[in-house]
């Protein structure tokens, strides 16, 4: 019977070289190793070898062999090294790396330790989001976690074919090459079918490798069977040493791999392996060759800690350097095998009882385990304790201006240890680079108006902010993006997938097909603008596009593409906020749809990089979740800014939200509500700091139901009367003084009203107003006109015709030209003593603008440069109260005569006031 142990081969340890120097010449970027991690695939195909002829030598000699022994063998064999690096990894990540980026090496080496470092990448490199973090220095262990699957798998597997064949009757070994053979054409097949779909799950997945290892083993079944003649052997050895090296100089990181293109390194490390003797086999059998074979294993576990940790400290290396660095990790690997591989790998003591190597093997595994425990706490220590949540109410954004906040938030939002959790709420909604359809994605009602917001993950990330504006206004929003796909009409690569990216050419073109048949109010377009540097092509591909979207006739909003920082931020932030900045010449490129006709833009930019360096963090809030994103946090908080871009641009109806109204609904005869409203009796302010109210009226203002009442109607009724050679009336005013605009906001106050049914033939002296102080003067009766006040509305005399005015400053002269103010003139008012108008001001301090309304139509608009920004914010930044009085004679209107009507009421149907 042929021995199929494979005994030590010298030229299989030279081949161990050959695999992780193309390894080492890959990882260092030199020329021609492009394909260098082809040295991987030879790595797993010996593996497979070695160990299916050691167990097949034990089931060919006595049917059977210990588990425990193989075990044992294989703990002693790799994790007491892989442990000390794992734990020198976790100290170096808490000496040297921001300690956000220390606590996902943590993980990392959680996952290294346990062999699952593999899943825990392809987790990674699968999540478009997460694949362009910095490299853990712990990457490579993703090939250890497949080995030791493959190992705690393939043991059991060739014990149960062997229990089967002697119930079967038949010999073990071609009922093994049988199972094998079947089982690696499978993992084959789905290696093709993942490496089209999911290169990174593919090449990182333990099932997709598993053929590799069969076809080391299935060498295992043929070599002792095999005689081939002197000069095949020559051939064939050098044939998978060209093989091994064509693929190593030809392939690249472009390269759909591992899929059938690995056929080639793999069948040529079967070809060398079962060509010993002279030839190919002779060079590996050299003795700096074997060296270097036998330093493999520790080589292949320092060299790429070395080279991250390096890059880390002094940025981006040459490939020289580069080189020099891993071929140095050699240094650290020697002293690695001589102290801990060889030792305790051939210690007799040890070796003696198979349950001193597991002892070994689970000793190897609990400490770098717990040293990923101790790294992540003193990590998580440094960026302040505990995990924090993120916070369910957002400090208070401004709504114009240069800043993000009206005031610095407290502390960092979102905390950075969650900023990477900061994502927009669209579950299921943002597609991955392999799926054409997902669900419907709408947010709020569906049967209401919808907005609709399309393109890649750039465009998901302004969802709160577009979810904001539409909930105002009752629509509901509808998002298609597509992760890593470009709304402008361009194939790009994908590298999740490792090729071109033919899924978003199918969502784009399937996608804007639909849309075209809808008719949403606005449709919201962003896009990632580096996809390519060609401009005129980038242009040419936003025009196909844009040309389809023009088909839904709805107003089209670009959101300009956001910074791109090119580093993680959260990463960079845990360590120092202050040295995270990055140059606004690299993260911004020039926008490719600038001036595009029949587009409305919506550029944040000034706010999020307001200067040559664009910042990480602005007033306490971190602006981006990882080296391209903004934070959910960021993004809702340039919700209201975004908005009111669009209500300038007219793309939006202002929201209001209502804070008093008044229907004056109570029965005939009641007094008002006096929690709201009080009456400002006599001829003036208590003090009399202005006698005769100070513009000469002659009534006096009572707090009688003559002269102010409830008609029970829903009206309220302020009325002069006349009372021998004198006159009554009613000035009734708010409680509330702190009617005002928002920070970058609008005030608006409004009312329903009919004034007094007067003619210039009887109404001369009445003067109807419905007006704003400012609170100063209810304070202390002084301070007009510097405190502010702003008529909504007064008439004359009964003439068919309003007017609006600004007073401000100082009493005489001034900015306002006081005592006369600023005003509208008289505007004609048709019918406005027979029938109920609104009447109107806004007051907007974003805008630095006052306005007037008649029925929703603007009649005058003044503006805070006719008066400067001190005399601006002295009248109006700051509370007001509401006035409502009919008052009888005075500068303005003169006196009543003999033929002015008493008892002709101002009649109010309602009074609003909102903000916005």
């Amino acid at each position: 019977m042929p021995d199929y142990r494979p005994g030590r081969r010298a030229d299989i340890e030279g081949l161990r070289a050959v695999a992780v120097l193309t390894v080492l010449g890959f990882h260092a970027g030199v020329p021609l190793f492009g394909g260098g991690f082809v040295g991987v695939d030879v790595f797993f195909v010996i593996s497979g070898f070695l160990i299916t002829g050691l167990l097949l030598g034990d089931l060919a000699s006595t049917g059977t062999f210990s588990l425990k022994e193989f075990y044992a063998r294989r703990a002693r064999r790799i994790l007491p090294s892989a442990g000390v690096v794992l734990v020198v990894v976790a100290f170096l990540s808490w000496l040297l790396l921001p300690p956000l980026r220390a606590k996902d090496i943590a993980y990392d080496v959680l996952a290294g330790a346990l062999n699952v470092a593999n899943w825990r990448f392809v987790a990674n490199q699968t999540d478009y989001l997460a694949a362009a973090r910095d490299h853990s220095p712990v990457l490579h262990f993703w090939s250890l976690g497949v080995e030791e699957q493959f190992y705690l798998v393939w043991a059991p597997l060739l014990l149960g074919i062997a229990v089967l064949a002697r119930k079967l009757g038949r010999p073990v070994v071609p009922l093994v090459a049988a199972v094998v053979a079947l089982l690696s054409i499978g993992s084959l097949l789905l290696s093709m079918r993942w490496t089209a779909s999911s290169e990174p799950l593919a090449y990182l997945g333990s099932p997709t490798r598993a053929w590799e290892f069969g076809l080391g083993a299935l060498a295992a079944v043929a070599a002792p069977w095999l005689r081939l003649p002197v000069a095949a052997r020559w051939v064939l050895g050098w044939l998978g040493a060209a093989a091994i090296g064509w693929s190593t100089v030809v392939f690249s990181s472009a390269t759909a791999f591992p899929g059938a293109v690995a056929l080639v390194p793999v069948l040529g490390t079967v070809a060398v392996i079962l060509a010993p003797g002279k030839g190919f086999a002779g060079f590996l059998s050299t003795g700096p060759m074997r060296a270097m074979g036998q330093l493999s294993f520790a080589w292949y576990l320092w060299h790429w800690p070395v080279l991250v940790f390096a890059e880390a400290v002094f940025g981006q290396l040459a490939w020289p350097v580069k080189l020099a660095l891993v071929l140095g990790a050699a240094a650290p690997a020697w002293l690695t095998a001589r102290l801990v591989e060889r030792p305790v790998r051939f210690s007799r003591t040890i070796s003696a009882l198979p349950v001193r190597g597991l002892a070994i093997g689970v000793t190897a595994v609990l400490l770098p385990v717990a040293a990923g425990l101790v790294t992540g706490s003193a990590a998580q220590r440094m960026m302040g304790g505990g995990v924090t949540e993120l916070s369910a109410t957002l400090p208070l954004a401004a709504a114009d201006g240069p800043d993000l906040l009206t005031s610095p938030a407290p502390g960092l939002t979102p905390p950075v240890d969650r900023a990477r959790a900061d994502l927009p709420p669209v579950p299921g909604c943002e597609l991955f680079p392999a799926e054409l359809t997902g669900p419907e994605c709408v947010f709020g009602d569906p049967a209401a108006e919808q907005v609709l917001l399309l393109g890649d993950s750039h465009a998901s990330q302004w969802f709160p902010a577009v979810r904001q504006l539409a909930q105002r206004r009752g629509w509901a929003v509808r998002v298609r993006v597509k992760q890593g796909c470009p709304l402008p009409d361009l194939t790009v690569y994908n590298p999740t997938l490792g090729r071109a990216y033919t899924e978003c050419d199918s969502w784009r073109r399937d996608t804007l097909a639909q849309v075209a048949g809808t008719k949403p109010k606005l449709v919201f377009l962003a896009s990632l603008n580096q996809y390519t540097a060609d401009e005129q092509l980038l242009k040419a591909a936003w025009a196909r596009s844009l040309d389809r979207l023009a088909a839904t006739g709805a107003p089209l909003v670009y959101l300009r593409d956001t910074p791109l920082p090119g580093k993680d931020i959260p990463a960079c932030v845990s360590e120092d906020p202050a040295a995270c900045g990055f140059p606004r010449e690299q993260a911004l490129r020039p926008d490719p749809l600038a001036g595009q006709p029949g587009l409305s833009t919506v550029d944040m930019n000034p706010v999020l990089c307001p200067g040559e360096t664009c910042p990480a963090v602005r007033q306490g809030v971190l602006l981006y979740r990882d080296d391209s994103h903004l934070t959910n946090t960021a993004a809702a908080l340039l919700g209201r800014r975004m908005e009111k871009t669009l209500e300038r641009q007219g793309l939006l109806p202002p929201v209001w939200q209502q804070v008093f109204r008044e229907d004056f609904d109570g029965p005939d005869g009641a007094r008002p509500d006096e929690r709201r409203w009080q009456h400002a009796t006599g001829t003036c302010y208590p003090g009399c700091p202005a006698p005769r109210w100070g513009t000469d009226e002659i009534e006096t203002m009572t707090d009688s139901i003559d002269n102010v009442r409830q008609n029970g109607k829903g009206q309220l009724a302020i009325t002069p009367i006349r009372t021998g050679a004198g006159w009554t009336s009613g000035r009734l005013e708010s409680r509330s003084t702190d009617f005002r605009a928002p920070a970058g906001g609008v005030l608006r106050v409004a009312a329903s009203i009919k004034l007094p049914e007067v003619g210039q033939a009887d109404g001369a002296g009445y003067w109807p107003a419905f007006w704003l102080l400012g609170d100063a003067v209810r304070r202390d009766g002084s301070g007009w006109p510097a405190a502010g006040e702003i008529d909504v509305v007064e008439s004359l005399n009964g003439r068919e015709s309003v007017f609006g005015t600004f007073h401000c400053g100082t009493a005489t002269g001034g900015p306002c030209q006081e005592p006369v103010g600023l005003g509208s003139g008289e505007q004609a008012c048709a019918g406005c003593q027979r029938e109920f108008r609104e009447y109107a001001v806004e007051l907007d301090q974003g805008k630095g603008e006052i306005r007037w309304y008649l029925d929703g139509k603007q009649t005058f608009a003044l503006g805070r440069d006719k008066v400067g920004e001190q005399v601006w914010r002295q009248a109006t930044d700051h509370g007001f109260f509401l006035i409502l009085n009919v008052a009888i004679g005075g500068r303005l209107a003169g006196d009543p005569n003999g033929s002015t009507a008493s008892g002709r009421p101002m009649l109010v149907d309602s009074v609003t006031v909102s903000v916005s």
